[in-house]
């Protein structure tokens, strides 16, 4: 008979939470979601989706797990809308959230795995790779700023990008179609909008530059969010349109959305008058900011924005918001925390192994890459109201920073400590065991994680 029960036994705030997640799910097979969570929260070595299974203790009934990961990979948006909702009843979140997307790709080998192709490289590293073989992600994530320890993100939800010219190695009955990269933003921004928006609070949406383009700028402002991002040094600014005089009359027609001179930000940023200087809070530090604001309309949005150069001792970079009302400090702020999402990317790849589950079928390979990117906002919201000393413990590296903040792994390993002493303390309480033993086991605990 097949081992249906995890062999761990979990925080009680955990089980709730992982159960509220697969309560999404079918009622046959949602139990096996929280088993798999507990797996890959303690599986070693190589993360492929045995290993998962043996660290949960459930490797006897790895087909039907096997079988559980493509349907989860069709309700990712249910299980994410679930896991938004815990933040927001969880986290005392201000009533303006502000969500970051951009995508990443993840490493793959081998010809059978669906929708692979050959992507760009934002991280060549020494060897200079200019390409590489996987998926490319494009992801969400929201960005809060703790007490303690500033600005985090939690991933929720994901969509994969699979080229046009790969679509035809992709089985027509996997339901699979074809959108851009700009699309499947969009998408993203309108899944997450009415949820925020039913539960009171704004939304500000942060992108790159490579995501400030009509197709989804127009698609994403019809929803209400406002948009923060990074404009190109020769963009196609104009100024506002020309007011009439009182008593003035309006000739035929509309009247215009868009100025009749144009704007160029670099004879903007090369004018030594009309700088400003501010106190902000970017990458955890407050520091004094030099930069110069005004209004401009600019096409792909479709009307007025708000235009920020900030100046810096090697160059200037423009930013903009789409709402005009918005000041330069909210602006520049809320693009300094888009580095939370790169942070993501580094975690769920070096914490968690994304990318490293042979997995083919493309509706698995979903369900496995948002399964890292929801470990990793569950073990973020675990340790959202414990101190330092909780979460870490540099007694053993003298030559670290006793004062850095905790990292991802930190809070990771700290939840699996939490885990091992209550299995410890529960069989300590059963049976009386030596203290040789009792020491013997800290040990080896303190070694396991």
């Amino acid at each position: 008979m097949a081992n249906t029960k995890c062999c761990w036994t979990c925080p009680e705030d955990w089980d709730q939470w992982s159960r509220w997640l697969a309560a999404g799910l079918h009622a046959r097979n949602r139990w096996r979601l929280p088993v798999l969570l507990t797996g890959i929260l303690f599986a070693l070595g190589r993360r492929t989706v045995t290993t998962w299974l043996r660290a949960a203790g459930v490797s006897d009934d790895y087909q039907d797990y096997y079988y559980f990961l493509a349907p989860l990979g069709r309700k990712t948006k249910i299980v994410a809308s679930r896991l938004l909702v815990l933040l927001l009843r969880t986290l005392p979140l201000p009533d303006r959230l502000l969500a970051v997307i951009d995508d990443t790709p993840t490493k793959r080998y081998g010809p059978m795995v669906e929708g692979t192709d050959i992507h760009r490289n934002p991280t060549p590293g020494p060897a200079d790779q200019k390409y590489l073989y996987g998926h490319i992600w494009v992801t969400l994530s929201l960005a809060v700023r703790h007490p303690r320890f500033g600005s985090l993100a939690s991933p929720l939800l994901a969509m994969l990008y699979v080229r046009r010219k790969t679509m035809s190695t992709i089985p027509k009955w996997r339901g699979w179609t074809f959108a851009t990269k700009l699309v499947l933003a969009a998408r993203l921004v309108e899944w997450i909008a009415p949820i925020v928006k039913k539960a009171g609070k704004t939304l500000w949406i942060v992108v790159d530059g490579g995501y400030v383009k009509a197709p989804f700028l127009r698609r994403v402002l019809r929803t209400g969010v406002t948009v923060v991002g990074r404009l190109r040094r020769d963009a196609a600014l104009r100024d506002l349109p020309r007011k009439l005089r009182r008593g003035q009359r309006r000739g035929r027609g509309r009247p215009p959305t868009y100025g009749k001179n144009r704007i160029s930000l670099a004879k903007r940023a090369a004018h030594l008058r009309g700088w400003e200087t501010a106190e902000c809070t970017v990458y955890g530090q407050t520091v004094t900011k030099v930069y110069k604001t005004f209004l401009a309309t600019y096409r792909p949005v479709g009307g007025v924005i708000r235009v920020v150069i900030v100046l810096e001792d090697h160059d200037w970079f423009p930013f903009f918001s789409t709402d005009p009302d918005a000041t330069a400090v909210e602006i520049i702020e809320a693009f300094a925390d888009r580095a939370t999402i790169e942070q993501d990317f580094h975690d769920v790849k070096e914490v968690w192994g994304t990318g490293q589950q042979q997995v083919r079928n493309i509706w698995t390979n979903v369900a496995v890459y948002h399964l890292n990117l929801w470990i990793h906002t569950l073990v973020e919201l675990w340790s959202w109201c414990r101190s330092q000393g909780e979460l870490c413990d540099r007694r053993q590296s003298p030559w670290d920073d006793a004062a850095r903040r905790p990292s991802h792994a930190d809070r990771r390993k700290a939840l699996q400590r939490n885990i091992m002493q209550r299995e410890l303390s529960t069989l300590a309480a059963v049976e009386r065991l030596p203290r040789k033993i009792l020491r013997l086991a800290k040990r080896l605990m303190a070694l396991a994680v």
